[in-house]
């Protein structure tokens, strides 16, 4: 499928007007990276379909329409979320994250999170303090690669079995999802279009609005940055309690970052006060997580009418896995990807994508969501609901069919896609924006700094 047909799709289900699709200028085609799905188009078009967005609420806004141009290679490539700080480059993944083989096929386990990791070696009857990886591979052995998944999940812990796609649709999840939409935009109560400041002539499309990002781990944090690339005020809001990954170096580029315990009420009530200044909430706990400490959908449209909110899931709000804790190697896994990439290059071990393009895709579509949502908000009202999940954004990703020889490609150079800028991190290297707005060019105006550097204060 061609990406100007897929971002054609995206936008048309978001309900955006078609003729500033003519506004959109789509280079280059897959392979692009080596894999026998799209992803490079999926990357294309998803971050043409934010940029675009963007724009079209600067239309709104009274400004004129601007060219947003996207090369595929460029696109991709900032979606494999490549950085180094001062030269060097983190290791994304635990030493006992990944595959291994049950008695009866394969399992995943994600263990970049220290309690995630303990409980899964526990779960195999191993002590954290001094198992090794091939102790953890000798222990699956013992499971069923199912047995395995069900027991973690009971646990809260993340993992997962490998399945084909045929079994994958024959779950009762892949049955809940194969009804479903890319993504939904909900109208959830009524309000007045909340004011914006006017747009000077060089003002980027998003200036003024404010953006409450409540995620942690990629595809949130990415549709954030993407926003403050647009112009946007983006808060990152994080608890002090809790770890995160060193990722968050490259995804707070443009943003301010704060801490705030939600289990306390002094937390709460500091959230309040930034949501009631706030025009866009998004948030990446599991469904009903947020709802609990009080900033579920219904209230926040209640507490801050007007307000665009966006919630975002691993397995989507229907079926049995509703509920489950997932990342996108899990999603790949679960659904099937990795057997048809392994299969695709020739049978054998299973294969993973060569990006987190379930993540980066999925936090795209945040992005344009949000910015799609707040053009309905400025022109009709109302109070707005968007919602993505990982795994619709990968059955959406499985329709766009296969690449002929993807896979015998080698992996292109980032060299020319790379900048370098200080942090609070320490000097921060990574992809450049990939989409290039023709009047106010995306910008991080904003250094990327570690989470709590800032107040919990609207600047």
């Amino acid at each position: 499928m061609e990406a100007s047909e897929v971002l054609k799709g995206i936008w048309q289900q978001a309900g955006l007007p078609d003729d500033a699709l003519a506004h959109a200028r789509l280079t280059g085609a897959d392979p692009v990276l080596p894999s026998s799905f799209a992803v490079g188009a999926a990357a294309q078009s998803t971050i043409a379909a934010a940029a675009l967005a963007a724009c079209e609420l600067g239309h709104v806004r009274g400004t004129p329409r601007q060219q947003v141009t996207v090369d595929m290679l460029h696109a991709a490539l900032e979606c494999t979320a490549w950085f180094s700080i001062d030269g060097r480059v983190p290791d994304i993944w635990d030493a006992f994250s990944g595959l291994y083989r049950a008695s009866d096929g394969w399992v995943r386990i994600h263990a970049n999170f220290a309690h995630h990791r303990e409980g899964a070696l526990r779960l195999l009857g191993l002590d954290p303090a001094t198992a090794q990886r091939a102790d953890a591979e000798a222990a699956m052995q013992t499971w069923k690669a199912k047995d395995f998944e069900v027991a973690a999940a009971a646990k809260g812990l993340v993992a997962t079995a490998l399945r084909r796609f045929d079994e994958w649709d024959a779950t009762p999840q892949g049955n809940a999802l194969s009804g479903q939409p890319l993504f939904t935009i909900e109208r959830i109560g009524d309000a007045p279009p909340l004011e914006l400041p006017p747009l000077s002539g060089d003002a980027r499309p998003l200036t003024g609005v404010r953006v409450l990002d409540l995620t942690r781990i990629l595809a949130g944090p990415v549709g954030g940055r993407a926003l403050a690339a647009y112009g946007a005020d983006v808060m990152l809001v994080t608890s002090p309690n809790l770890p995160n990954i060193e990722a968050v170096a490259d995804t707070s580029r443009g943003k301010l970052s704060t801490h705030i315990d939600l289990q306390n009420q002094q937390g709460r009530d500091a959230l309040s006060r930034l949501l009631g200044d706030a025009h866009v909430f998004i948030q990446g706990y599991r469904p009903g997580g947020i709802a609990a400490l009080g900033f579920g959908p219904d209230s926040a449209a209640r507490e801050r009418p007007g307000i665009v909110y966006v919630s975002l899931t691993a397995y989507g709000t229907q079926g049995p896995w509703a509920s489950r804790r997932g990342f996108d190697s899990l999603v790949q896994t679960a659904m099937g990807f990795n057997h048809a990439e392994g299969e695709a290059a020739g049978g054998g071990k299973p294969r993973p994508l060569p990006m987190q393009i379930l993540d980066e895709a999925t936090g795209y579509l945040i992005a344009m969501g949000a910015s799609a949502a707040m053009c309905r908000q400025q022109r009709d009202g109302g109070s707005w609901h968007v919602q993505v999940s990982l795994a619709q954004t990968g059955q959406w990703l499985r329709g766009m069919g296969r690449v002929e020889g993807g896979l015998r490609i080698g992996v292109p150079h980032r060299t020319p896609f790379l900048e370098t800028s200080a942090s609070g991190f320490g000097e921060l290297c990574g992809l450049s924006h990939s989409a290039s707005l023709s009047h106010t060019p995306a910008v991080w105006s904003r250094p990327s700094m570690p989470p709590g550097s800032h107040p919990p204060l609207w600047v």
